[in-house]
C-alpha cells in the first residue's frame, strides 16, 4: 500500500477523536487488510461495522473522522482507507520493541510475526533466568535483566513489552521507566504506576476471556431454549 504521508498528505489530527470510535479504528484496517489479501478492492460499511460489532451507520460516523473516502451505495476503496487509517493510527513508521519475560507468553509474543505488517519489530528479550541467555527466539537474543539500561542507551526502543508474572509487573515497569520507557504494554493482570510521561497499554487476557465465556453462556442458554 502507498501511505497517504509518502504522497505529500498528513493524516488528520486525533484530537477530539472519541476513544470507542479509537477503539475500533484497529478492527476496521483489519478488515481492510484482509480484503486486500483476499483482492477484494471494495469494502461495505456493513462489512466494517460487522468487523467492530457495530452497525453501518455507526462505521461511517468513525471513519468520517478521517475525511470522506466512502461512495454511497458502493462503498470504500480498501486500499485508500487502509492507507489512511495506517496514517492515523501511525503503523507507516518501523517501531522498535522489546520484551521483559522470556517465558511462554513472551517468548510466542516475541514469535509472533503478524505485528511486522502494523511496523512493530521485537528486537530482543530479557529475562532473570541464567539458563535463558543463550537461547534465541527466531533471531531474537534472550538477555540478562542487568543488561535492559545499556540496551537502552545503544538502541531505539519504541514499545516495552511486559510479559513477567503478576507479582513482579511494577517492579519491571520501574525498571523499564528508569532506563527510558516511553510506552509499555502490559500483558500481566495487574495494573502498573508509572510517571505521566508514559504511556500504558493494559491487556487483561483474563477479563477477555471473561467476556467471550459470557457470550458463549449466552449462546448455550439461547441453544437450550430452542
Amino acid at each position: 500500500m502507498q501511505s497517504s504521508a509518502r504522497r505529500g498528505e498528513r493524516p488528520p489530527k486525533a484530537a477530539g477523536l472519541p476513544g470507542p470510535t479509537l477503539a475500533r479504528l484497529p478492527f476496521y484496517y483489519r478488515r481492510l487488510l484482509r480484503a486486500l489479501d483476499e483482492g477484494q478492492e471494495i469494502v461495505s460499511s456493513e462489512d466494517l461495522g460487522q468487523a467492530a460489532g457495530v452497525p453501518a451507520a455507526q462505521a461511517r460516523k468513525d471513519l468520517s473522522y478521517l475525511g470522506e473516502f466512502g461512495r454511497p451505495g458502493v462503498g470504500y476503496d480498501a486500499e485508500v482507507l487502509a492507507d489512511h487509517l495506517a496514517d492515523f493510527l501511525g503503523l507507516t513508521r518501523d517501531r522498535a520493541a522489546i520484551v521483559v519475560g522470556a517465558g511462554r507468553l513472551g517468548m510466542a509474543l516475541a514469535a509472533y510475526t503478524g505485528f511486522a505488517r502494523y511496523g512493530l519489530h521485537i528486537e530482543a528479550l530479557f529475562d532473570i533466568d541464567p539458563s535463558k541467555f543463550k537461547q534465541r527466539v527466531g533471531s531474537k537474543p534472550i538477555l540478562p535483566m542487568s543488561s535492559l539500561g545499556d540496551w537502552f542507551q545503544k538502541h531505539r526502543v519504541d514499545l516495552s513489552i511486559i510479559a513477567v508474572p503478576a507479582f513482579a509487573a511494577q517492579a519491571v515497569a520501574d525498571r523499564l521507566v528508569e532506563a527510558g520507557a516511553r510506552a509499555l504494554w502490559n500483558f500481566t493482570p495487574r495494573e502498573v504506576q508509572v510517571p505521566p510521561h508514559v504511556y500504558v497499554q493494559n491487556e487483561d487476557l483474563g477479563t477477555r476471556l471473561a467476556i467471550a465465556l459470557y457470550h458463549l453462556r449466552l449462546r448455550d442458554e439461547e441453544e437450550e431454549a430452542e
